[in-house]
């Protein structure tokens, strides 16, 4: 990869970025509360002990792409009091990152969240991170229709509603799966965490999303 990232990024015009364990460092561990809560409501909801309530969670996010789209297609589960209960969580954990915010804010074009929960759990999300107004979109499932990323249509669908053109955006995401369909469509890919991948649909790397975005303006 460049040593200087900035013009593989010259084109691009909306900025789009995954929510969780991607605005926020994996370590600080709020999706792990998420993934109790959904391990203990699909026990509840299939009739199963907890063990095998985890062990279809992680079956149908490999099969599904969530565990939510999982239960819709395999059990017809109705996903607003999924979406709900599992994002009915504790956001103390989450400290507030000036630095990011001002890296965000500094971007040039449109700025947008897209995750695989629902808007009003990101939006809580980016208030704890002190993120609340970097961005001029937050998208959640619901506006793709539930069908999660990696799904290439969840991603049209929502670009679609937004206007934006996939040749002028750049994906951040910490989920290697779910850069494929964007560089398919055309973007720009990052991938955000600690780990490099070489894969070719992903195009770069951001072990620190600030200090990254710092580079290309």
């Amino acid at each position: 990869m460049p040593a200087d990232p900035r013009p593989d990024f010259a084109r691009v015009r909306a900025w789009v970025f995954d929510l969780d364990n991607t605005l926020y460092p994996p370590e600080l561990q709020l999706f792990s509360q998420i993934e109790a809560r959904m391990r203990a409501y699909v026990a509840r909801a299939l009739g199963v002990d907890e063990a095998e309530a985890d062990r279809l969670r992680a079956q149908y996010w490999r099969s599904h792409g969530t565990t939510l789209a999982g239960l819709m297609a395999e059990h017809g589960l109705d996903p607003d009091p999924f979406l709900e209960d599992v994002h009915d969580i504790d956001f103390t954990v989450l400290p507030a990152d000036p630095a990011l915010a001002q890296a965000i804010r500094a971007l040039p074009g449109r700025r947008i969240v897209y995750t695989n929960g629902a808007r009003p759990y990101a939006e809580r999300v980016l208030e704890a991170r002190g993120l609340t107004g970097c961005f001029d979109a937050v998208y959640g499932v619901e506006h793709a229709g539930y069908r999660p990323k990696p799904d290439q249509a969840a991603f049209e669908a929502v670009f679609a509603l937004d206007g934006l053109s996939p040749r002028e955006g750049a994906m951040f995401e910490d989920d290697p799966r779910n850069l494929a369909a964007p560089h398919a469509m055309g973007m720009r890919t990052v991938l955000v965490g600690p780990a490099p991948e070489a894969r070719p649909h992903i195009h770069h790397h951001a072990p620190d999303l600030a200090a990254f975005l710092r580079q290309l303006v």
